[in-house]
């Protein structure tokens, strides 16, 4: 509430309910509080988070794409969204691969969603620079303005690179428990 009171106006969240029990009011007495689901997404929580994100940093399947657009359609939002790239190839990390990224942006665009830029979380055991330049060419050469990369290790290098949405939560708010 400090950051809210002192006129902050964009946050990320992890989980969908968590968001929901977390924010539903906040949003409705503060309109102009952007909120960002920086965490996987479920197909089974799409409706909810439709109604409560404003941008989903996180599309990383056609399946989630379809029930996107479905909820989108029924609930007559559009959500702005980051298609997640699976850029160190981590079998544990979700994401689109990066030579599928052609076809999943153009699926995207046929389901009209609003897709605003690429995302990606680089091995933590490697230097970011190489990945980040990497996301950032990828991102030219869809022609997307927005790149979401970039955390509270390593953001000012993402920056560097074109970084235009970073995620510091820790840094601000400490380790989750």
């Amino acid at each position: 509430m400090p950051l809210i009171n002192h006129g902050h106006v964009d946050y990320g969240e992890n989980k969908v309910q968590e968001a929901v029990e977390k924010w539903s009011e906040i949003k409705n007495v503060n309109k102009n509080i952007k909120l960002h689901l920086i965490g996987r997404l479920q197909t089974n929580k799409v409706k909810f988070a439709i109604k409560l994100f404003d941008y989903i940093h996180s599309l990383d399947s056609k399946k989630l794409a379809d029930k996107i657009s479905h909820y989108q359609k029924d609930q007559n939002i559009q959500t702005k969204i980051f298609i997640q790239v699976n850029i160190g190839k981590e079998s544990q990390k979700s994401g689109i691969q990066e030579n599928e990224i052609h076809d999943f942006y153009n699926y995207c665009k046929s389901l009209n969603l609003n897709i605003l830029g690429l995302m990606c979380i680089p091995p933590f055991d490697h230097d970011s620079t190489d990945y980040f330049i990497k996301m950032r060419d990828l991102n030219k050469k869809i022609g997307l303005k927005e790149l979401s990369m970039g955390m509270s290790a390593d953001y000012l290098n993402a920056i560097k690179h074109g970084s235009t949405f970073v995620r510091i939560g820790s840094d601000i708010f400490g380790q989750r428990s």
